[in-house]
């Protein structure tokens, strides 16, 4: 057993985050080439790297689906997933981050923090993932790694600890000095591994200011740090590395190191912080879940009861893939493990330990591993596995709602089945993506994450040997809420059929939830006294009110942002019943909402536009045209930098029309930032 425990001590389950373009895959193709897995550097504008294995990937140049790859270094496993940095596809790095240990995230040594890395730091935050960053792309016109440093700082909020002083800027980025080790580290042109030799002269000045100012640092965040640097007014190496060790795991800090991963400088120093700095599956708590109720905790221990997470299913032609997160236990090939959320017992028939889409067969996974299991055929992402005889549910991650739909339909009337194949086939793989039929016109509905989300999906099924498919114009997710509410309004459910009866009466009051517009969610409450109304019909009306969310008096929209108060009420003695209330509570709040002043609110986007200072007021024109408002505007290289906030709806087709007003050299990423009313114009063409 001690055996076991000391080989997961040398393994390391991280991600890969990231802006779209600032460098993931680049960086992850330099890792796999450095340790040896592979032998040819991989190039994502020629669609020869191993993470980036789909051809809409290549084609496209970014990142759709996350991809885990394995490879080992200083006598470590590494089991890496590269995540896509689009922000249409959050959601397939949401399901990453919630079965890795660690990560690395990667800035653009021009542009720092970008939209998209701040939502996937803000990811990693709620799952408390340790990181480290590395600041890409030091070979740039413009790269600056203080500035970087400093965007890191005032956008994320962590306290950044540089360890690295670049050698030469730009084109003459040639290597970087170990502020640890006080060394230099020296990267030729080609494939040569870096040349060690002591701190150029001409820069050990700034190296000692350095290396004083990351002592400093470490010393006000870490108690033995600090009573080392009292004694002796400076840190060992030793202690400096156990040290940045224990902040980077408990988040106080942040380790910042460089290099320019095209060139392939910088990789050999991320690989040893990776190992140095990053937890093992023994340093991370151990995985809760849930039995009968009851909250376990289950050890990163082989010998412990069996317990997985599904994080990932490729439903692909030659077969089913489950991806899963080893967190307790051990598994053989030909085990049968259970699904405790649905009651299922299913046999694994191969183990593989995933190479992007290469595999190689396994005869036993165990606690710390990160694989694939072909058998399972019901198990969804988020599913638990575990051990039949030992059952835990793990909590899963929550999907994140759709935001865009657009109706899609066979061609041919005969293909209708191999559609809807297809189409279940997507949803399978990608809990983000939602069919519905529509109930009043019986189109199939397909919605997601946004216009290249659906875009991409449409594609798949084409490319997989699907039917083709008519694709509908896309439209946003709108909602309802309440802008003035109403008080005491009374509802009384009374039927009598000849059999028992119904009896509910209910005094409701609606007010907007926060007391502003565009603040979403739900609230119920009741302040009723004397047992008027039993706790049990309590809830049931609670549940009826629920039920009425589902459809508003604009335009039939799901309805948010409001409270609910049941004040008083009363009963029957034989007629009232839970379904009584249920049917008094969604009634009564349906004739309330059409009391209340009602508005709706569409979703908005933070829209951040890079264009070339001259083409500025053609950008201004067109975003005021779309109903966007510019909350900030900034002159990054020569090169106009604005954010504004948009309606999504406003923005399909933007990327045609800002390249139209650019001459092709804007560029614009977008976010999710909330929902916001919508004016009246949009109130009555959305219903």
């Amino acid at each position: 057993m001690r055996t076991n425990l000391s080989t997961l001590a040398v393994v390391r389950n991280l991600g890969i985050l990231a802006h779209v373009d600032a460098g993931k895959t680049t960086v992850t193709e330099r890792i796999l080439y450095a340790t040896g897995t592979t032998h040819k550097r991989g190039e994502v504008h020629d669609g020869t790297t191993v993470t980036d294995f789909d051809p809409q990937e290549r084609d496209r140049g970014i990142t759709i689906f996350a991809a885990a790859v394995s490879c080992a270094w200083d006598g470590h496993r590494i089991n890496l997933i590269d995540t896509p940095g689009h922000v249409d596809f959050a959601d397939e790095v949401e399901r990453s981050l919630r079965v890795l240990d660690g990560a690395v995230a990667v800035f653009d040594a021009v542009a720092g923090v970008e939209p998209q890395s701040e939502s996937v730091w803000r990811q990693a935050d709620r799952h408390g993932v340790p990181r480290i960053a590395f600041v890409n792309k030091l070979d740039r016109a413009g790269a600056d790694l203080d500035r970087a440093v400093d965007s890191i700082r005032e956008r994320l909020h962590p306290v950044p600890l540089v360890v690295q002083l670049p050698i030469g800027a730009e084109d003459g980025f040639t290597g970087v000095v170990d502020l640890v080790r006080m060394r230099s580290l020296v990267w030729a042109d080609g494939d040569a591994a870096a040349v060690e030799g002591p701190v150029p002269e001409s820069l050990r000045d700034e190296a000692l200011r350095r290396r004083r100012a990351l002592e400093e640092a470490v010393a006000e965040l870490h108690p033995a740090a600090l009573e080392e640097f009292c004694d002796r007014e400076t840190l060992s190496a030793a202690t400096l590395t156990a040290c940045l060790r224990d902040l980077t795991r408990t988040g106080d800090g942040v380790v910042v190191l460089c290099g320019s991963a095209y060139r392939n400088r910088g990789i050999e120093p991320l690989l040893d912080a990776v190992v140095a700095y990053l937890p093992s599956p023994l340093d991370v708590p151990a995985v809760r879940g849930v039995h009968q109720d009851t909250e376990q905790r289950r050890p990163a221990d082989p010998g412990a009861p069996f317990a997985a997470l599904a994080f990932k299913v490729h439903a692909g032609g030659t077969g089913r893939l489950t991806y899963v997160r080893v967190y307790s236990g051990a598994l053989e090939k030909g085990d049968t493990v259970a699904d405790p959320g649905t009651g299922r017992t299913e046999r694994v028939t191969r183990i593989l330990r995933v190479m992007a889409d290469r595999h190689i067969q396994l005869d036993r996974a165990v606690a710390g591993d990160i694989v694939a299991l072909a058998g399972p055929k019901a198990t969804r992402a988020g599913s638990t596995l575990c051990d039949p005889g030992a059952p835990l549910l793990l909590e899963p991650t929550a999907a994140a709602e759709p935001v865009v739909s657009v109706a899609v339909e066979a061609r041919r009337s005969t293909d209708t089945g191999r559609l809807a194949t297809a189409l279940a086939r997507l949803a399978e793989e990608d809990p983000s993506l939602v069919v519905r039929t529509d109930a009043e016109t019986g189109q199939t509905v397909l919605s997601g994450m946004g216009e290249l989300h659906l875009e991409v999906a449409v594609e798949k099924i084409r490319r997989d040997g699907g039917p083709e498919v008519t694709v509908g114009r896309p439209r946003v997710a709108y909602r309802e809420t309440v802008v003035r509410g109403v008080s005491g309004l009374v509802h009384r459910h009374v039927k009598q059929d000849g059999g028992a009866g119904q009896f509910a009466h209910v005094v409701l009051d609606v007010d907007p939830l926060g007391g502003e517009v565009g603040f979403t969610g739900f609230e119920f409450r009741s302040t009723v006294a004397g047992g008027r109304v039993p706790q049990e019909f309590v809830r049931a009306v609670e549940a009826g009110c629920r039920d009425a969310l589902a459809e508003g008096p604009l335009g039939g929209h799901p309805v948010t942002g409001l409270r609910v108060t049941l004040t008083d009420g009363s009963t029957h003695v034989k007629d009232s019943s839970d379904t009584a209330f249920r049917t008094a509570g969604r009634q009564g709040l349906r004739e309330a909402l059409h009391a209340c002043a009602v508005a709706l609110l569409e979703p908005v986007v933070e829209v951040t536009v890079t264009a070339p200072e001259d083409g500025l007021g053609a950008v201004l024109g067109d975003l005021a045209a779309r109903r966007g408002r510019v909350t900030g505007s900034a002159s990054r290289g020569g090169r106009a930098v604005l954010t504004a906030t948009v309606p999504l709806a406003e923005l399909f087709g933007y990327a045609t029309r800002l390249r139209s007003r650019t001459q092709g050299r804007g560029t614009f990423t977008t976010r999710p930032a909330g929902h916001a009313q919508a004016p009246a114009a949009v109130t009555v063409a959305s219903r």
